[in-house]
């Protein structure tokens, strides 16, 4: 299968759809897979545990799910991910914790294409390096999505791309694996039908969007360990108090953004240089083009108080009310 989605391919809409589509892409899987073993990387959101679920019902025990701990994920996140896989779902799971790795190696690195491309291929050495440790492993699964090859590559002569995803393109030529990539062609919506049709707990099927580098693409600029634990800090308050509030199920993405620019304040009566956390709240269907939120301002008022509170070196929270187009849905 190309990176280009055939024009005669139908959207995914309904479970009957994606069944045929699930039944489709199992025999495809086998077919490519025969008896070897597939790597996969499982972060935890929608994307990968689909591929998850699809691959463990095309092949079963022949598929070894690794979760790496990058040091850039969210408040809990890597600890869900062990509960929720390795226990309640019996996963084949081997947990990796790279933190001291990944950060090490973005140390002063401040252009966004470089950390992407830096995570990326970090990435594909540590599944590379667990692969040797395991037989027969031949392959490595992604969860890839269509949004993630139009961003990537250029459409047209002269167009540059928006971003790289470190999932798309850019492999190592020495990369000893091959690539299995099942929902390469779908859109999110699509791919929440398929997870609901292979019967995914629904929290699973519409958890938060994380991309693969993490808070990495939303503590901005060259990342330092204090800013990323005050942007992980400030994030976990914000899904708190979107889910307090019921917005967690009516807006499609939220998240705060770090940027590395410190401002004047006041804080005990005294001189305070803190950073901003920048709010980022749309919904989309497709990720292709995304509407802001209109969030209340007395759930704003209760978010900005708490960070500035309760999170140190964060002074002032700001509100993007950009569009997809002309921003992105990250910042990076």
């Amino acid at each position: 299968m190309n990176d280009v989605r055939p024009e005669s391919m139908a959207r995914i809409k309904t479970l009957a759809q994606a069944e045929q589509f699930i039944a489709e892409q199992v025999a495809a899987v086998r077919a490519q897979v025969g008896d070897k073993k597939v790597l996969l990387a499982l972060s935890g959101g929608v994307d990968s545990s689909v591929v998850a679920a699809l691959l463990i019902k095309a092949i079963g025990r022949q598929l070894v799910c690794v979760h790496v701990n990058h040091g850039l994920m969210r408040k809990g996140e890597s600890e869900q991910v062990i509960e929720v896989f390795g226990k309640e779902l019996d996963a084949n799971l081997v947990y990796v914790d790279a933190t001291d790795r990944f950060l090490d190696l973005l140390a002063g690195v401040s252009d966004p294409e470089r950390k992407r491309k830096i995570i990326g291929a970090e990435f594909i050495k540590v599944f590379d390096e667990e692969s040797s440790k395991l037989e027969g492993i031949d392959f490595l699964a992604q969860g890839t999505i269509y949004p993630d090859i139009l961003e990537s590559i250029k459409q047209a002569e002269g167009k540059k791309a928006v971003k790289s995803h470190h999932n798309v393109g850019g492999l190592p030529e020495e990369m000893k694996m091959a690539l299995v990539e099942p929902i390469k062609l779908l859109f999110k919506d699509e791919v929440r039908v398929v997870g609901e049709a292979l019967g995914l707990p629904h929290a699973m099927v519409y958890r938060q969007p994380f991309p693969g580098p993490g808070l990495g693409v939303r503590c901005l600029g060259a990342i330092t360990r204090d800013r990323l634990h005050a942007l992980r800090e400030a994030d976990a308050i914000l899904r708190e108090e979107f889910d307090n509030a019921g917005l967690a199920g009516k807006v499609w993405q939220y998240f705060i953004a770090v940027p590395d620019v410190k401002s004047v304040g006041v804080k005990d009566e005294s001189r305070y240089e803190g950073w901003p956390a920048i709010i980022r709240a749309v919904n989309t269907t497709d990720a292709m083009t995304a509407t802001i939120e209109e969030i209340p301002y007395a759930v704003l008022h209760k978010i900005t108080a708490r960070i500035t509170a309760e999170v140190t070196g964060i002074n002032r929270v700001l509100y993007d009310l950009t569009p997809k187009p002309t921003g992105t849905i990250e910042w990076e």
